[in-house]
C-alpha cells in the first residue's frame, strides 16, 4: 500500500509558519523594548544578529547529528526549542538584572529550533514522492510568508485591543503552534532523503563542485535581500515614515509578507510554465527598485509601497535557489540543505545587521542603510549568469 505523504506535506507547512514565529514576532516588540527595558537600537540589532547567528551554527552542526537521529526525532526537537524560547521570552528579561541578557537567551533557545527548521523542512518535502519538486518547493515555502502575515495581523489586533503591554499573552499563544505541530511530527510518515544503498556528498566533495559556490553565494543574498527590509520595516514605517504602529505593521511587514507569499504561490501554481532563472533574475531587478523606492521617494505611502514590492521581489529567490541546487548537485544529501541554509542564515543575519550598521553611523537614517544593501540583489543577479553558464559546460563544475 503507497503511504500517503499528504499529511507529512501538511506538518512541513506548518513547519514553516513555526519559523516564522520565531523570526518575526519579536521584530515587532523592538520599539517596546527599547522603551520598556531602555535597550538602545544597537543592541536591539544584536537580537536579529543573534537569532539568525545562532541558526548559522546549528545548521553547520546539524550536518553531523541529523543522519545519525533521523529526521523524525530532530523535528520533535526543533519544534520544542522554538516553543521553549517563545515561552521563556516572557520570563527571562525580568529574571536577569539586565533584562537585554534574559531577551538574548530566550532568543537563543529558539533560534535552535529555527534554525534546525530551516535544515529539515525543505528535504522532507524534498523526498516525499511528489510531482515538480520546484512547485511544490515554491508553494511550501510560501507558507512562511502566510505565517509572517498571521504573526504579523493577529498580533497587532491583540496589541491594539489588549494593549502593547500585555505582549506576554501573545508569545505564549504562539508558542502552542510549535507544540502541537511538534506531536504531529511524531505520527506522520516521513521518507528517506537519498535511494536505498545511495550515500549524500560529503562536504568535502561538496566544496570541491564550482556550482555549489555560487549557489551558497545566491543562498547569502537571498536572506539578506529578504530580511534586510523585513526586519525593519516596521520600525522603518514608525522612524522613518513617521506612521503610527498600528497602520505601519499593517502596511510595512504585513504587505511585504503578503506579497513575498503570493509570489511563492504564482510560482507553485505555475512554475512548470515559467523559466525559473529568468524569473529569479526579473525579481532580483524589482528588488532593486524596491531599495530606491524605500531610500528615495519621500511620500510616505510611496515609501511603504516600496516595502510591499520588495516582498514580491524576493519570493521566488530563497526557494528558487533550493530547487536549482536539487536539480544541479544530485546526492547532495543532509549536507547540502544544511550548508544552503547556513548560507541564507549567514545572510538573514548580515542583512539587516548591515542596514542597522550603516544607519547607525548615519544618525540612525534607515532609508540610507537599505539603500546601502542594493549589494545583495546585485550580487543575485550575478549568481544566477554564473549558474547558467556552468550548467552549459559540466565539464567546469
Amino acid at each position: 500500500m503507497k503511504t500517503n505523504y499528504n499529511r507529512t506535506v501538511q506538518a512541513c507547512f506548518i513547519g514553516y509558519v513555526v519559523q516564522a514565529i520565531v523570526n518575526n514576532f519579536v521584530p515587532l516588540l523592538f520599539l517596546t523594548f527599547q522603551s520598556s527595558y531602555g535597550i538602545s537600537l544597537q543592541k536591539i540589532t544584536l537580537l536579529v544578529t543573534f537569532n539568525f547567528g545562532i541558526q548559522l551554527l546549528v545548521d553547520l552542526a546539524s550536518i553531523g547529528f541529523v543522519d545519525r537521529i533521523g529526521y523524525r526525532a530532530s523535528m520533535i526537537l526543533a519544534h520544542g526549542m522554538a516553543a521553549a524560547g517563545l515561552i521563556l521570552l516572557t520570563v527571562l528579561p525580568e529574571t536577569f538584572s539586565d533584562p537585554f541578557w534574559g531577551l538574548l537567551v530566550a532568543v537563543m533557545i529558539y533560534a535552535i529550533g529555527g534554525g534546525l527548521l530551516e535544515v529539515l523542512v525543505s528535504p522532507v518535502v524534498e523526498a516525499c514522492p511528489t510531482d515538480n519538486k520546484e512547485k511544490a518547493m515554491s508553494l511550501l515555502h510560501s507558507f512562511y510568508c502566510w505565517g509572517h502575515v498571521g504573526v504579523v495581523l493577529l498580533s497587532t489586533l491583540f496589541f491594539r485591543i489588549f494593549g502593547i503591554a500585555n505582549w506576554k499573552y501573545m508569545a505564549l499563544t504562539w508558542s502552542l503552534i510549535p507544540i502541537l505541530n511538534g506531536i504531529l511530527f511524531t505520527r506522520v510518515p516521513i521518507a528517506p532523503l537519498l535511494d536505498e544503498g545511495e550515500t549524500g556528498l560529503t562536504m568535502v566533495e561538496l566544496f570541491k563542485k564550482k556550482i555549489f559556490w555560487v549557489l551558497m553565494l545566491m543562498m547569502l543574498c537571498a536572506g539578506a535581500s529578504e530580511q534586510a527590509v523585513s526586519q525593519w520595516a516596521s520600525t522603518l514605517a514608525e522612524k522613518s515614515f513617521g506612521i503610527n504602529k498600528t497602520i505601519g505593521d499593517l502596511a510595512g511587514p504585513m504587505a511585504f509578507a503578503i506579497l513575498m507569499g503570493s509570489s511563492r504561490a504564482f510560482y507553485g501554481k505555475f512554475g512548470d510554465r515559467i523559466n525559473l532563472e529568468r524569473f529569479m533574475q526579473y525579481s532580483a531587478v524589482l528588488c532593486m527598485i524596491s531599495y530606491l523606492m524605500i531610500a528615495f521617494i519621500p511620500i510616505p505611502a510611496l515609501g511603504i509601497l516600496g516595502c510591499a514590492v520588495c516582498g514580491l521581489s524576493v519570493g521566488i529567490m530563497w526557494p528558487g535557489t533550493f530547487s536549482m541546487a536539487s536539480a544541479s548537485v544530485k546526492r547532495g544529501g543532509t549536507a547540502l540543505f544544511a550548508l544552503l541554509a547556513l548560507a541564507g542564515d549567514v545572510g538573514c543575519s548580515s542583512g539587516p545587521t548591515y542596514v542597522g550598521m550603516i544607519s547607525g553611523a548615519l544618525n540612525d537614517n534607515l532609508k540610507m542603510g537599505i539603500l546601502a544593501a542594493l549589494i545583495f540583489p546585485i550580487f543575485m543577479v550575478v549568481g544566477i549568469r554564473l549558474i547558467m553558464g556552468l550548467r552549459k559546460n559540466p565539464a567546469q563544475n
